[in-house]
């Protein structure tokens, strides 16, 4: 009986089972059994909606799969007796994108930012965020004002035209950049440190004063560092607020410092523990020592040179660890530095992501190490600086992620392009050229490959030239320059002496890294300088040897009346017969030391280069040459920085120089045109060419220089900020004291004018065939007061100087004349100088 019970009950649960599959196969059929019904279509074929239903296992699960398609707006299915009702209604599609009233922007600059593309499905999501987007583009160009709005044009079959309409509205810059906490550092000189500026009447003409996110972190970057390189060891930025102002139309910047301490090193530990490396050739390479303020690029330099002397002498594995131990009682920094093995990890790959300009391999070249090489993070890390250097790219970032083994490491190089040509127009007046302008077009990036390229031309008053520069930064693969430059020059010299000059050649030049302070540069240069005396009655400088008619006093046979001609301006005999062209064929080399810590605003380091020159390689002169020049700059209190400058030269003629005249001199062998001519470049307060020998056997003081053979001077200067003027309009003051000498005239003394053999040094009625040098070593010394502008179109410079000792010539008894004051200096108090490119 029990059995018989057991058996039904199976029977049972077997029935009940087969009959719950056949209801659940029945449904889930249901929709392929059944009829589907697609309404609302119009671009979206029936047969493809109906496969969404009939491939899925609930109507929930294919309502989901259409909207995710982006094809449809809305979907709803439902179910009518043995039929499946799709209604659909299918989203809009892009027929094309619109952009208007952009001018700030291109559209080729806004286009990719844009997610709303054509042909794709509208979305109001989509276009919202696109408008956001334009707007924080125009905020980081100071245009916080513009106004973003976005409209669609419906057009038949579906279809829209999304048009974004811009209202740039004015330029929202940043008034006012404010610091609290700042003890150590005014908040002037934080400002100056930054590329960001505030607002001003200059504003018109640049940029760098708007509100841009990304800029102010980079600053906040720039100020952590230049405290740690001062010694705050426990610098940080705080906060920084930034809040637009209704009243001053601008956004206010408040930064919040907390300076901490100033350290000082205490003692310096090193710790080797690579054998194979003498410890006191890597001891050599630290950078700071006990006492010194902290400096944490000193640290920073340490561990590169450490790393590279480590590497040369084939440990490529080498891990330099900088340790540091604050001591807040006695304000020090006990450095450290540990030398050791560290893990053998390999560069499996380096990735360079978002160059879209400039080549792959401008990129990698600036690495020391590459791809199989082993991994060091100082190297890395030097690359990213160099990188950075370059001025190529707006931002650089190097990352590290880990390779297909655990040996190896795959290294991220991320850039973003930035501008790098530049179209300038520049104007100025100097003293020496007068009123004079310049085109130029320049490319420091040149078709990616980081070259760089020159073009410019200039015309002034009494100058005009124009110069091409090429330079390939690596030359043949290695980290050596070489360029060449092609010029021509015309200058008037008869304000200041008596004759033209025209310049027009080229030179080569290879430069050698020697350190990261010095280098090397080779040089080839290959010139034909042309002089010409104007013989005009405008600018008679040359009738006592060639007559005015209708001008010129004459004696009986018809020579000028001297020295009656002269009294209206005489060119020295001298440079009579220097007159034609010369071709100089010069090979020199220059040797430069360079430790100064900003270029365009130094504060604090050396600055020095000697340049020995040897001309003779063929050509018409012949001479050694060497001269050098040395500036030495130190922050004597905040924002007053303290130039001491030497400078020297020497020339001296190797063999006789071919006359290009053809005449006979007397005397000695170096050609007028390749002496040292000096004024207000040596020694503030003289007029251009207005020291050194002169000749004096003639009445006119602007024509008789004759040049030097040696050139000595000295500098003395404070620069300082100008009380309430803002940082950004680039003005300083400056209080100087100039010394310095021009002496040693080498050229001929004694020429054969009349063709006939003979010397005449004087007469009564000729200008003489002979010069008189007045030759001494006379100190001349001045002081004075400066105004240097760092202006939009270049740096603009005025010198207001009074000669405290000079040579004052000598009276020589002219003819007619009587006695007349000559060889004396030709001061100048003011100049004048400036106008390059902006």
């Amino acid at each position: 009986m029990m059995l018989m019970k057991t058996v039904q009950r199976l029977w049972s649960a077997l029935a009940a089972a087969a009959l719950g599959g056949a209801v659940v196969m029945a449904f889930s059929g249901a929709a392929s059994a059944q009829e589907i019904v697609v309404q609302g279509n119009g671009r979206v074929d029936t047969e493809t909606v109906r496969s969404y239903v009939t491939g899925t296992g609930s109507l929930d699960e294919a309502r989901r799969a259409m909207l995710q398609t982006g094809m449809f707006s809305d979907v709803r299915l439902s179910r009518q007796g043995n039929r499946i009702v799709v209604s659909v209604r299918e989203n809009t599609t892009i027929n094309r994108v619109v952009i208007e009233g952009n001018r700030k922007f291109n559209r080729d600059a806004l286009e990719p930012e844009l997610q709303t593309k054509a042909r794709r499905p509208f979305s109001q999501a989509t276009v919202d965020a696109d408008v956001r987007r334009l707007q924080e583009m125009y905020t980081r160009i100071g245009r916080s004002a513009a106004k973003i709005t976005s409209r669609t044009v419906d057009l038949p079959n579906g279809r829209v035209d999304v048009v974004f309409t811009v209202e740039e509205g004015s330029k929202t810059g940043i008034a006012e950049i404010n610091f609290v906490g700042n003890d150590a550092f005014s908040s002037r000189r934080l400002r100056e440190l930054m590329n960001t500026s505030e607002m001003n009447l200059l504003s018109f003409l640049k940029t760098n004063d708007t509100y841009d996110p990304d800029r102010l972190a980079a600053d906040y970057e720039l100020l952590r560092r230049y405290y740690l390189k001062n010694g705050y060891a426990d610098f940080q930025v705080v906060s920084a607020d930034v809040k637009y102002d209704d009243a001053q139309e601008g956004y206010v910047v408040t930064v919040t410092v907390n300076e901490g301490r100033q350290y000082r090193v205490g003692q310096v530990g090193f710790d080797s523990r690579v054998a194979q490396i003498d410890p006191e050739i890597l001891r050599d390479q630290i950078e700071t020592g006990a006492g010194d303020v902290y400096n944490a690029e000193a640290v920073e330099k340490t561990l590169t040179n450490m790393t590279n002397e480590a590497v040369r002498r084939g440990h490529p594995f080498v891990s330099v660890r900088p340790t540091g131990a604050r001591d807040p009682a006695t304000q020090t920094v006990n450095l450290g530095f540990v030398i050791e093995e560290g893990p053998r990890v390999y560069v499996e790959r380096i990735n360079v992501r978002g160059n879209t300009r400039t080549r792959d391999y401008v990129i990698r070249r600036e690495l020391d190490i590459g791809e199989g090489d082993p991994f060091n993070k100082v190297l890395i890390d030097r690359a990213e600086r160099r990188l950075n250097a370059l001025g190529y790219f707006k931002k650089v970032r190097v990352s590290t992620e880990p390779g297909n083994a655990a040996d190896r490491v795959v290294v991220n190089i991320d850039v973003e392009d930035q501008p790098t040509g530049a179209f300038s127009i520049s104007g100025g007046y100097s003293t020496s050229d007068g009123a004079i302008g310049e085109i130029a077009i320049s490319e420091s990036n040149f078709l990616g490959r980081g070259q760089f390229v020159r073009l410019a031309g200039q015309l002034g008053q009494r100058s005009r030239g124009v110069d091409f520069s090429f330079t390939e930064p690596y030359f043949l693969g290695y980290r050596m320059s070489a360029g060449f430059d092609l010029f021509s020059k015309y200058s008037d010299q008869t304000q200041y002496a008596r004759y033209e000059n025209r310049l027009t050649g080229g030179q080569i030049r290879l430069g050698l890294p020697l350190t990261e302070e010095s280098g090397i540069t080779l040089r080839y240069s290959l010139f034909e300088q042309s002089l010409k005396v104007p013989n005009t009655l405008r600018r008679p400088y040359n009738d006592c040897s060639a007559p005015l008619a209708g001008y010129t006093a004459r004696n009986a046979d018809g020579t000028s009346l001297y020295p009656n001609c002269a009294y209206d301006g005489e060119a020295s005999v001298a440079v009579k017969e220097s007159q034609g062209t010369t071709l100089t064929s010069l090979a020199g080399v220059t040797l430069a030391y360079n430790t100064v810590d900003n270029l365009k605003n130094p504060r604090s380091g050396i600055y020095a280069e000697l340049k020995p020159d040897v001309a003779g390689l063929g050509g018409d002169s012949k001479y050694f040459r060497v001269t050098g020049e040395a500036r030495y700059y130190r922050e004597l209190w905040e924002d007053i920085v303290g130039v001491v400058k030497f400078q020297g030269g020497h020339i001296n003629a190797i063999a006789d120089n071919q006359r290009t005249s053809g005449i006979a001199t007397a005397g000695g062998d170096l050609r007028l045109v390749d002496h040292f001519f000096m004024g207000p470049t040596l020694v503030r307060g003289f007029a251009p060419s207005g020291i050194g020998p002169r000749d004096i056997s003639t009445p006119d003081a602007n024509s008789n220089a004759l040049g030097g053979t040696t050139y000595l001077g000295a500098t003395v200067e404070a620069q300082f900020p100008l009380p309430l003027v803002p940082r950004d309009l680039g003005l300083k003051g400056a209080v100087f004291a100039d010394a310095g000498t021009l002496f040693g005239y080498q050229g001929p003394r004694a020429f054969d004018v009349n063709r006939n053999g003979s010397f005449q040094c004087a007469t009564a009625n000729v200008q003489p065939e002979c010069v008189v040098a007045r030759d001494k070593m006379t100190i001349r010394s001045s002081v004075g007061a400066s105004l240097l502008w760092n202006s939009p179109l270049g740096p603009i410079r005025f010198d207001y100087a009074y000669a405290l000792s000079k040579d004052e010539g000598q009276l020589v008894n002219f003819p007619t004349f009587g006695w007349v004051r000559v060889g004396q200096d030709q001061t100048q108090a003011f100049r004048f100088s400036g106008g390059t490119r902006f």
